[in-house]
């Protein structure tokens, strides 16, 4: 008997080695046999709303010009997890505000201070970064800042921009931020919140394949990339973080996640605090 879509075809060995060379070529991850069965589980519900027979069927759409287009951000989010929190990491936070803002300050009292949210996910970093900065201008010192905010998912993005959180997603937000920075549905049974708009409007969202050539107008003075790199093997990582370097103005700032290390990376980066780092 064919097995058809609904059928939970098996992924062989050799489309395992397939795809593990086409997702290390175009996303920079690492798939080893050991996560065969997570990534057969994953994309067997892309096989079933294509009509798929096969994952080398599947593979071979995605190498065509409209998979790369339109399938391959659904492959990625069905590969990866967009795990996030609003102040997740609350310490990278805290020394924006009492180290990198007032020393960049009195260099640069006339500048726009700019941030790039790299891997933002659904959003919820980029709006912390914003809330922070805005809270910083409101009541320490007058700060004109720009957010750019990239992810490689486009459905992601859409959610990211539109900025609607379910209210558990909220506890970890301080309640004057709350106050100040969410509006609550007018349906009560719905449990949802939204950004404010004028704090909506401070972030720039854009799709970014971190493995593509890519060039912003201008650097950055400080630059996220938070639990996004243990996808990559090492080699990925020093890639990476060399570009992210590229990106950087001199003396700008670099936050990771605190379970990635650049540690043995050779890197124009010393270390200020734990995960934290300043372009030399």
């Amino acid at each position: 008997m064919d097995a058809g879509p609904q059928n939970a075809p098996l992924m062989t060995d050799r489309e395992l080695k397939q795809f593990g060379e086409f997702i290390y070529t175009e996303l920079g991850i690492k798939i080893t046999p050991a996560k065969k069965t997570m990534l057969q589980a994953r994309l067997q519900r892309r096989l079933r709303m294509l009509n798929l027979r096969s994952y080398g069927e599947y593979l071979d759409y995605l190498q065509t010009l409209k998979g790369l287009e339109v399938e391959l951000p659904q492959m990625v989010d069905a590969v990866t997890t967009n795990t996030t929190s609003f102040f997740r990491e609350p310490r990278h936070f805290e020394f924006l505000t009492r180290n990198i803002l007032p020393n960049w300050q009195k260099k640069h009292p006339r500048s726009t201070f700019t941030v790039w949210n790299a891997g933002c996910s659904s959003g919820e970093e980029p709006y912390t970064t914003a809330m922070v900065l805005m809270d910083y201008h409101e009541r320490i010192s007058p700060l004109k800042f720009s957010i750019v905010a990239t992810d490689i998912s486009t459905d992601i993005l859409q959610k990211a921009a539109r900025a609607v959180y379910e209210e558990e997603k909220i506890a970890t937000i301080p309640p004057d931020f709350r106050r100040k920075f969410l509006l609550r549905s007018k349906n009560k049974h719905k449990r949802l919140v939204r950004i404010v708009p004028e704090l909506r409007t401070l972030v720039s969202f854009r799709r970014l394949n971190f493995m593509d050539d890519f060039q912003f107008r201008e650097k950055m003075d400080l630059i996220f990339c938070r639990n996004v790199m243990i996808y990559f093997d090492r080699k990925t990582q020093a890639e990476l973080v060399e570009k992210f370097c590229n990106h950087l103005v001199p003396g700008g700032y670099f936050f990771c996640g605190h379970s990635e290390s650049l540690a043995g990376i050779n890197l124009p980066l010393k270390q200020l605090a734990p995960a934290t780092y300043q372009r030399i």
